[in-house]
């Protein structure tokens, strides 16, 4: 039998639907990884990307930074961390922090650098405040850039987290450990295609919010309300 006919005989075993180590259970701890991490991460990263967005302030090292922590191996990353963490929660969710920061730091600071200058001027012509700037005429114009950042960093995460069967946790990435394990190739296949599916689901909801962000996206001109 072939491996995409022995992958699908997988999948359609109901035996792999229930119990904690049922799909369904392994892909809530995915998400639930996934969550946390986009989370902390957004946190960190956002608040930080706007106030290097709306102040021009630290833009070379934020860039300088982002780059490097795009350049981490997270794999690499992650067992430096559990030399110091020990097995458990705290070393992925670091490690995929770590991943996930750059898009979402580079997506806030690049929204807002986005936003005409010409409109930045008017606001403050009518007398607003530089919150008040920042909150009513840069965040509503840079939403679809800042939305996209926030997409891209969960994708890179989704795709990632597999790495927490890595240290004995859960998610859909155990399918693919447990399977290279004792060489059941149908098991790792299932496991990459589910998570490549829970990536499409979520990139399609991600696209969707940036379309509604888009179209929500207030006149160039700011008002005096």
């Amino acid at each position: 039998m072939s491996i995409v006919t022995d992958t699908v005989d997988w999948l359609s075993d109901s035996t792999h639907w229930s119990g904690d180590d049922g799909v369904p259970h392994r892909l809530v701890e995915h998400i639930g990884y996934t969550a946390l991490t986009l989370g902390i991460a957004g946190a960190i990263a956002i608040p930080l990307g706007l106030w290097i967005g709306h102040t021009g302030r630290l833009r070379g090292i934020a860039v300088a930074l982002t780059g490097a922590m795009r350049a981490l191996p997270t794999l690499g990353l992650l067992t430096f961390i559990v030399l110091f963490t020990g097995i458990g929660l705290t070393a992925p969710i670091v490690a995929l922090t770590v991943l996930s920061i750059p898009p979402l730091l580079a997506g806030a600071y690049a929204g807002l650098e986005s936003v005409d200058r010409q409109t930045i001027d008017a606001a403050r012509a009518m007398g607003m405040t530089e919150l008040q700037i920042l909150v009513k005429v840069e965040i509503p114009l840079a939403l679809p850039l800042i939305v996209g950042g926030i997409r891209s960093a969960a994708l890179q995460i989704l795709a990632t987290a597999t790495v927490a069967a890595y240290v004995s946790l859960g998610g859909l990435g155990r399918y693919i450990i447990d399977g290279q394990k004792v060489s059941d190739y149908p098991q790792m296949v299932a496991g990459s295609v589910l998570v490549v599916a829970l990536a499409l689901v979520v990139d399609g909801m991600f696209a969707g919010l940036q379309t509604i962000a888009l179209g929500a996206r207030p006149a160039s001109q700011p008002s005096r309300a």
